[in-house]
């Protein structure tokens, strides 16, 4: 099942109405809606790519379903565009918005490009029914030119590229993105070979695992360490030099990178 509207408050929103498995929501343009910390954001018409997906829960494994979220984005703009996304846990999804190339294949793990931008925000919200279900927001800059970005640390797809909008296909993206992101999160709830597939697949991507990071919580508490693995659950293992600390992703307010290296 799929809708497609000219312009809806929230795409999650509609799809937690429907409540209906592979059910798919899209929307040319977006009013109201939400990220993570209920951070809200809107989405211009015709430039980007706006949809949420449902999809039955992996209940094993319920804090790997936004990385695995973010992973199959990545993978799917990789196979339609070339370019080479890196993820920031727990799924913001980077690519280089300041020179035409867009490639962080040579990026080492632990090395986040310091010319890359945000271009894809995810936000996950479990239905806990009989049957559990998961509903999966993407939001995917596409055409957007730098007058279009809301912040500096944003960027678009063709801003990697150096494109017009001719060159990008967003029927193309979203077909790449709902196979993906089907194949991902049935993983988790597979075997443990399969579970295990999509977890090595993330952190092969995940730039924030080897770097020294700056953690901080609603509290405005904050953490500094080196980032040194995503567990099993999907949480980040920082070391601060004192403890090994394990932070999910529904407790912290920011990740961002430390302010030396260690």
């Amino acid at each position: 099942m799929v809708e497609v509207h000219e312009r809806l408050s929230s795409t999650n929103s509609r799809a937690v109405e429907l409540s209906r498995p592979y059910a798919v929501v899209l929307a040319e343009a977006q009013t109201a809606g939400r990220g993570r910390l209920d951070r809200s954001w809107e989405s211009p018409a015709g430039l980007g790519l706006t949809f949420s997906a449902v999809l039955p829960a992996p209940v094993n494994v319920p804090g790997w379903v936004p990385l695995a979220a973010g992973l199959a984005v990545a993978e799917a703009v990789t196979a339609v565009t070339g370019l080479r996304p890196q993820l920031k846990w727990p799924n913001d999804l980077l690519v280089s918005g300041l020179d035409a190339s867009g490639d962080t294949a040579g990026a080492p793990q632990g090395a986040i490009d310091p010319g890359s931008g945000k271009v894809c925000g995810i936000l996950c919200e479990y239905l806990p029914l009989p049957e559990p279900l998961v509903v999966v927001g993407v939001g995917l800059n596409v055409h957007q030119r730098r007058a279009d970005l809301p912040v500096t640390t944003a960027t678009s797809l063709a801003l990697a590229l150096g494109v017009g909008e001719d060159r990008l296909d967003r029927e193309a993206l979203s077909v790449a993105v709902l196979q993906r992101l089907a194949v991902r999160v049935d993983q988790l709830g597979g075997s443990a070979a399969e579970r295990e597939a999509t977890q090595t697949a993330y952190r092969q991507v995940c730039a924030t695992v080897g770097t020294l990071v700056t953690v901080t919580f609603p509290d405005g508490r904050a953490v500094m360490g080196t980032a040194l693995d995503v567990d099993g659950d999907g949480a980040l293992v920082v070391d601060d030099g004192q403890q090994i600390h394990t932070l999910h992703a529904g407790d912290v307010t920011h990740v961002r990178p430390g302010q030396q290296a260690r």
